[in-house]
């Protein structure tokens, strides 16, 4: 085995990985020094959290960067002047073993450039799958990037070895694709998911009768979608992925703010910022959606078709419905409670068992873990709150904006994702 060739390749098809957010690159760059531990500067390690909050390292790779199309936006695309390399399915088998055995990973992340065709590009992925599962025995996370237009065959069996199936949208709206990517047709990217969808709800089925049924995509399926590359809003944007949530069943959208990598009149220049800004709103809305129960159509509206990047869409929302403030905690549904700012799932949650067995006040709220310099201003207690003479000052904006402060100022980290 020629071992440069090997990390020769590793280094540029991990770098072509790094585009990918649904598991993040930490940034790390040291290396090993005699005496020392560990090499965070190994190409194609990243850290991503579980739901559970542990910190967990997958190497995140390409099977190949070559690629019969030529989207506007991917630096893989076919008339990009870069260096092009490619794993065979033993190399990518024999990197994810060897880093697993040094601990450098607890998993794969692969995905791919497509060459030739779907099928045979998907057809590669499933045998890297495969080969880890049944011949090396890896019982580690492994995350397929799907290929639109792959066979409903080769999904079936991608879905038995791998844990979790993932298609990329790429552009949000249809008109969007077809302007970026005109060699693309969305359709091929939904039947693939849609035939995942079934196979987990059938799973699920069979599970109930029978003891022993082989898992398929035990940890779901999710997709990706570039923010900022076309002229969609955010309104555009909220609601393709609160119909993909609950369409197609999807354990996750990621948001992807577009990074100027190549000179297209269809682009944005290539001095454009990438907006982080606005992608960790987009997060924050889709945290709304999916875990405190408001609709696409209350976090904007037509009215309104961005999100404010000054406050969290939240506060943003309470803001606008200052109608339905204050809230008391001692009387109020789960549901209203979750929607004042500064209260999170966990943190209502307890407020409801809590107020069972006394009265609860402004030091409760603190040991109950709320952000009281937000949710102080929304709140009523049966003892009275101080701080409602604010709630209809007109200075109310500026007071909750200066006494908070933003972790994107002039520098943005990529931002850690989880499974």
């Amino acid at each position: 085995m020629n071992f440069e060739r090997l990390k020769e390749k590793l280094e540029i098809l991990a770098d072509a990985a790094k585009y990918d957010v649904s598991c993040s690159s930490s940034g790390g760059t040291r290396k090993n020094k005699k005496g020392a531990l560990g090499d965070s500067s190994v190409s194609g390690i990243c850290h991503t959290y579980t739901e559970d909050g542990r910190c967990v390292s997958l190497l995140k790779i390409l099977l190949t960067n070559h690629c019969i199309y030529d989207c506007a936006y991917c630096v893989s695309r076919s008339s990009n002047d870069i260096k092009r390399a490619g794993f065979t399915v033993e190399e990518v088998v024999d990197l994810t073993i060897n880093f697993y055995r040094r601990n450098y990973i607890e998993g794969l992340f692969l995905s791919s450039g497509i060459f030739k065709n779907a099928d045979v590009t998907m057809e590669r992925l499933v045998r890297v799958a495969k080969k880890l599962r049944v011949e090396e025995n890896f019982n580690g996370y492994i995350h397929l990037k799907s290929i639109p237009g792959a066979s409903d065959e080769l999904m079936q069996e991608a879905a038995l070895y791998a844990d979790r199936l993932s298609i990329n949208l790429e552009i949000p709206t249809e008109s969007g694709l077809k302007l970026l990517a005109p060699e693309k047709n969305r359709q091929d990217m939904l039947n693939p998911m849609k035939y995942i969808q079934n196979g987990i709800e059938q799973y699920k089925d069979e599970k109930k009768i029978f003891r022993k049924v082989p898992k398929f995509a035990p940890a779901g399926q999710s997709t990706q979608m570039i923010v900022g590359a076309t002229n969609e809003n955010d309104l555009q944007i909220i609601k393709v992925a609160d119909h993909f949530y609950k369409n197609f069943n999807l354990k996750r959208v990621y948001y992807s703010g577009y990074v100027p990598v190549l000179e297209d009149k269809r682009l944005p220049s290539l001095t454009t910022e990438v907006p982080m800004l606005r992608e960790n709103r987009l997060y924050q809305s889709d945290w709304l959606m999916r875990f405190y129960g408001f609709k696409a159509d209350e976090i904007l509206d037509p009215g309104m078709p961005f999100l404010d990047l000054e406050v969290d869409p939240k506060l943003s929302w309470a803001l606008r419905h200052l109608h339905q403030f204050p809230v008391n905690l001692q009387t109020a549904d789960y549901q209203m409670i979750l929607r004042i700012p500064g209260i999170g799932v966990k943190t209502a949650q307890k407020i409801v068992s809590a107020r069972r067995f006394q009265i609860l006040n402004m030091d409760h709220l603190k040991k109950l873990g709320a952000a009281v310099n937000r949710a102080k201003y929304f709140i009523d207690f049966n003892a009275g709150n101080v701080y409602l003479k604010y709630l209809t000052d007109k200075n109310l904006r500026k007071l909750l904006v200066g006494g908070s402060s933003s972790k994107f100022h002039s520098q943005f980290s990529q931002q850690l994702s989880l499974f």
